[in-house]
């Protein structure tokens, strides 16, 4: 009994996986079939592969390549995971570890930030980026992260940085260890999941940002790959190239499913144990 129920577990868990995992291997499948047999067919197979789809994909539309727009996109991914990881993790800090005037009412509108719709900003901000005349620059894309512009990470670091015994800290002040240094070298190797999910949040998020793009990027030269996905469209009218626009949302997923396997271990940790090993 004992090993039948121990093989139903695993059969149903098996069964859910390949359910979840189904639309992925229909996507990567469909990446190799004519735009004829895309819509013909459910099974994930191709009856053949054509790599003809990921070398028109990667050429795209017109006189740039894939590569520029992974390059564009990282132009903005990178300084945002450094600059939120950085803001997020300072804040947390002296919200956690310090008092000082009004910080449960600051604190309290930096939680109610959490429960303002995206789309109530999106007029006030690009109003405010076309008052400081940078719009079609990185700029308003990036500049927001340098200020802990997340609340929901903040409030995360917050927590973390609380299960941290204070004495711990305490003991490395007696010893003359500064605050920056503390930060540095206690609380954040204590923390490291947190902080490390943290940045795999904001690498997916931005490389699947595309509301944003859109509006403060026009030049097409500046586009990152969201905007380059949406303009594989047929510009004549004649309908979409699927197998080419499946192609490139494939070799779009590489570098979000690389950075997600490889911080896996520590994003886990995060998920299922406190901050302190």
């Amino acid at each position: 009994m004992k090993y039948i129920r121990k093989i139903l577990v695993y059969v149903i868990l098996s069964a859910g996986g390949i359910f979840m995992l189904y639309p992925v291997m229909w996507l990567i499948g469909a990446s190799f079939k004519s735009n004829s047999e895309i819509f013909s067919s459910v099974w994930f197979m191709p009856s053949e592969f054509d790599f003809t789809p990921y070398i028109n994909g990667w050429k795209t539309f017109g006189m740039y390549t894939m590569g520029h727009y992974f390059l564009n996109t990282f132009k903005i991914v990178i300084p945002r995971v450094i600059f939120s990881v950085i803001s997020s993790t300072v804040t947390a800090y002296g919200f956690a570890m310090y008092d000082f005037p009004f910080k449960k009412i600051i604190f309290g509108c930096l939680m109610c930030m959490l429960f303002i719709p995206q789309t109530v900003m999106i007029i006030p901000s690009y109003m405010m980026w076309d008052f400081f005349g940078v719009l079609d620059t990185y700029i308003p894309l990036i500049l927001p992260s340098l200020f802990a512009n997340e609340g929901m990470f903040v409030f995360m670091l917050v927590q973390f940085f609380k299960s941290v015994p204070r004495e711990i800290g305490e003991a490395s002040r007696i010893d003359g260890c500064g605050a920056l240094k503390r930060l540095l070298f206690i609380y954040v190797p204590c923390i490291k999941p947190a902080v490390i999910s943290v940045a795999v949040f904001v690498f997916l998020w931005t490389m699947n940002e595309f509301i944003q793009p859109l509006m403060y990027i026009s030049s097409v030269e500046k586009y990152p790959l969201t905007l380059a996905l949406r303009m594989s469209a047929d510009s004549t009218g004649q309908g979409y190239e699927y197998n080419k626009i499946i192609a490139m949302s494939v070799i779009g997923l590489i570098p979000s499913v690389s950075v997600f396997a490889l911080a896996q271990k520590y994003f886990i940790q995060d998920i299922t144990a406190g901050g302190l090993k």
